[in-house]
């Protein structure tokens, strides 16, 4: 029998096999992506709970304004927003966000060291540890706020977490299928299933280490 008649063979064995998994693997994809479209939040649940800290993820001049709306409103002690470029600074950051002039700059600090969502979540918490502080109110985009508290709870389990989404006008939760929207949170829903994978293999390889 000759190569390709081998090569051949093996197509017509493992093909089908292969198509069904292709195939179920994509309908698993898309049950969780309209699972994960649904769990993006509509609305803020919790406008009461007062927290030690306000953190604020940058990714939007609209979160940081809010941010320190929050502060003024007496929600917490101190405003953290994580992953500020090196090269500015607060008072450049406070400018952009359109928040203006305001007399708590002194109560709100940025965090440069973070690249990404699970960045934001390791700076938080050094930050969080180093003040003694066990709660915070956590802002950021609608869309990206899943994938924020699947990062922040694992990396703070023990730190109470409430959520603070706002809401991008770019962003049709109702209508999330929409080519402006569906982009976004694709890409978004594809970075948490790389998220859980990659906290999952973590879980994994502490389970299989010598006496655990």
């Amino acid at each position: 029998m000759t190569m390709a008649s081998s090569e051949r063979g093996r197509t017509r064995r493992y093909g089908p096999a292969l198509a069904v998994m292709c195939l179920v693997g994509l309908v698993a994809w898309g049950a969780g992506l309209a699972r994960f479209a649904a769990a993006i939040p509509g609305r803020v649940d919790d406008t009461y709970t007062t927290t030690d800290a306000i953190v604020v993820l940058t990714g939007g001049s609209k979160r940081i304004a809010t941010g320190v709306s929050l502060l003024s409103a007496g929600m917490a002690e101190w405003v953290f927003v994580s992953g500020v470029d090196p090269t500015v600074d607060m008072e450049e950051v406070l400018a952009q966000s359109g928040s203006g002039p305001t007399g708590l700059t002194h109560r709100i600090e940025a965090g440069h060291g973070a690249v990404d969502t699970a960045g934001n979540a390791q700076e938080t918490a050094e930050w969080m540890h180093r003040r003694g502080y066990h709660s915070l109110r956590l802002v950021t985009g609608n869309y990206h706020m899943p994938r924020s508290l699947f990062e922040f709870s694992r990396t703070l389990p023990d730190v109470m977490i409430v959520p603070h989404p706002v809401f991008p006008e770019t962003i049709r939760r109702a209508h999330w299928w929409s080519p402006a929207t569906s982009a976004l949170i694709i890409s978004e829903y594809n970075k948490f299933l790389i998220a859980w994978l990659r906290h999952s293999s973590e879980g994994l390889f502490v389970a299989g280490e010598p006496g655990s």
